[in-house]
């Protein structure tokens, strides 16, 4: 077997062209697009390389053919928060063949040792978590934009070679036509008629001020999680600016109780309805069949976060969003599913959310853990 580590113009087009070759019988995957992958790995378009660096290589056959790929990182901001200072593998992708597989993991692994570390999690981003994270076990269906997808034979790979459960995440999908419950809606109602609590739907042309609403919410919501680091102003602003191609500003709201930012529910159209014939490429007609089918409309949303700070978490207003939510979906007639993706089995308060608004079990993924 031969491995390279990519380098060339030649060798990034051969790391994305593994998925293709991985998944060309596969009807349930949607590639993402090439210009996503791309960027991760950009020092110019990913701040993380900015307090870290990652690396990358793809494995061929005796014969010149492509049969695996897979990226190593350092994120120095996390890495030393844990017993062990840890890195993290993802973008794997591999023919179902034991050899290959464990030859891309001591890759990644000697790197990493290198690099100083004692472990790796994996799969996992060069990034945030909403994107290309985790190991994919159960709910092998489509996937929505950003959320990762894997063959079966993955989770035996991943175990075989001493990978183990660092958490679960867990997906639900909510049928947007299904009423919620009386109560729910009861208690909704009665905190969106309290003095001083208003809410307002996201606006691009105030980036500025939502993000930092933003940033305000979601560090003091998660800190009280194992290993957070706080989000940064470049991360999020470069996340807005992301979304900015497929986003509907009237699916995000945020909510203020005596004008302090309290809340928010960040929902996006499933991009991966727009691109699912695309095969990654984001070229002149790609953009064309892109533009018309986001003019067309999506049937289905994807949830990429929620966040309540700590000292509003038990005011209702995750359910006054969601009814503010459905408020603007349903007139719409568009809308048939929303995915609540994903949570950590370690969220109760968020999974209590999901199962509140009448959710249903979708998919679960993996984080795992190698320690060396």
């Amino acid at each position: 077997m031969i491995l390279t580590e990519v380098k060339s113009k030649a060798d990034k087009k051969a790391f994305l062209d593994v998925a293709r070759i991985i998944y060309k019988d596969d009807h349930n995957w949607v590639c993402p697009l090439d210009n996503d992958i791309e960027a991760v790995f950009d020092p110019l378009k990913n701040n993380f390389h900015s307090h870290g660096k990652a690396t990358r290589w793809i494995l061929k056959n005796d014969k010149g053919e492509l049969i695996g790929r897979i990226a190593a990182f350092i994120n120095d901001n996390k890495a030393y928060q844990y017993p062990q200072a840890t890195g993290g593998c993802g973008f794997f992708e591999c023919i179902d063949d034991r050899q290959a597989a464990f030859l891309l993991f001591d890759t990644a692994k000697s790197w990493l040792v290198q690099n100083g570390m004692q472990a790796m999690d994996g799969p996992i981003n060069f990034g945030e978590n909403d994107n290309f994270w985790g190991l994919l076990v159960e709910g092998f269906t489509p996937p929505s934009y950003g959320m990762n997808y894997n063959p079966p034979y993955y989770q035996q790979l991943f175990s075989e070679y001493g990978f183990t459960t660092l958490y679960e995440q867990i997906t639900n999908h909510l049928d947007v036509h299904k009423p919620f419950s009386e109560r729910f809606t009861r208690i909704a109602n009665w905190v969106m008629q309290k003095p001083g609590y208003t809410f307002a739907h996201f606006n691009a042309s105030e980036i500025n001020k939502f993000a930092a609403d933003f940033i305000e919410i979601y560090n003091d919501a998660w800190q009280g999680f194992d290993n957070f680091a706080p989000i940064t102003q470049a991360t999020i602003l470069e996340s807005f600016e992301k979304m900015k191609a497929i986003m509907d500003e009237k699916l995000i709201w945020f909510a203020y109780v005596d004008n302090e930012p309290a809340s928010f529910l960040v929902i996006l159209p499933d991009a991966n309805q727009m691109i699912k014939s695309l095969n990654g490429k984001l070229n002149l007609w790609g953009k064309l069949i892109f533009l018309y089918r986001k003019w067309r409309g999506v049937s289905r949303m994807r949830a990429i976060v929620m966040g309540t700070k700590q000292k509003f978490q038990k005011h209702g207003l995750e359910s006054c969003l969601f009814i503010k939510l459905k408020e603007y979906v349903l007139p719409l007639k568009q809308y048939d599913e929303l995915e609540l993706s994903w949570v950590g089995d370690f969220n109760d308060k968020m999974l209590a959310i999901h199962a509140a608004v009448g959710a249903v079990f979708g998919k679960k993924h993996l984080t795992m853990r190698y320690i060396f």
